[in-house]
């Protein structure tokens, strides 16, 4: 049984109250705190908006909100979490090497900062640590936020309303993996040509 199968069915069987407050815990923790990078973000999404397609005393609308919200203040609690404490711990370090790291991670922020927050959504793993190193790499505040709000839109709320309308179109359903992978390999393969481009200049 998939990740997705086994919270499709544990959901569905939970009040709408919980599947909401759960949901946003899960979104909120994977995205906000370190700890929780391995958590399967994209399949349970998906199986969140199934569960919602079959029930009809929960709410798509009020679904996506809460997984918005929660998305987007994980990930501002991530680039404070950096930009406070965590540039202040690597200094305090006084290494060379460290040093170099952080100055080239303001570098890349600054170049392609925007558009690497809203496509390290779709990447496991990086999505988690991205908002901390963003805050370390001091990305400028109203950029990030602006590419937070529009990254936890798409990812967030797009994979979960896939997830809704695959419901009544089976073929979404049996292609969710090759959905998910097309992005990994988009985001991979921008972040190369990013590096290809940056060595260059």
């Amino acid at each position: 049984m998939s990740i997705a199968d086994w919270v499709e069915q544990y959901l569905g069987a939970s009040t709408p109250f919980f599947i909401y407050a759960i949901l946003g815990a899960i979104v909120f923790v994977e995205t906000g705190i370190l700890i929780a990078f391995f958590l399967p973000g994209d399949s349970i999404l998906f199986a969140a908006g199934l569960v919602a397609a079959t029930r009809d005393d929960t709410s798509i609308v009020l679904l996506v909100t809460v997984i918005f919200v929660a998305a987007f203040l994980g990930d501002q609690v991530g680039y404070v979490l950096g930009r406070k404490y965590g540039r202040a711990y690597l200094e305090r370090r006084s290494s060379e090497r460290i040093a170099k790291m952080v100055a080239r991670a303001e570098d890349f922020y600054a170049k392609y900062g925007w558009s690497a927050v809203i496509l390290a959504r779709f990447y496991p793993w990086i999505r988690t640590f991205m908002p901390p190193i963003a805050g370390i790499g001091k990305m400028n505040y109203y950029k990030f936020l602006a590419a937070n709000a529009l990254g936890a839109l798409l990812w967030g709320c797009g994979i979960t309303l896939l997830g809704y309308y695959a419901a009544s179109i089976p073929v979404l359903k049996d292609s969710s993996r090759g959905i998910a992978l097309f992005f990994i390999v988009l985001t991979i393969a921008i972040t190369i040509k990013n590096y290809l481009r940056s060595k260059r200049d």
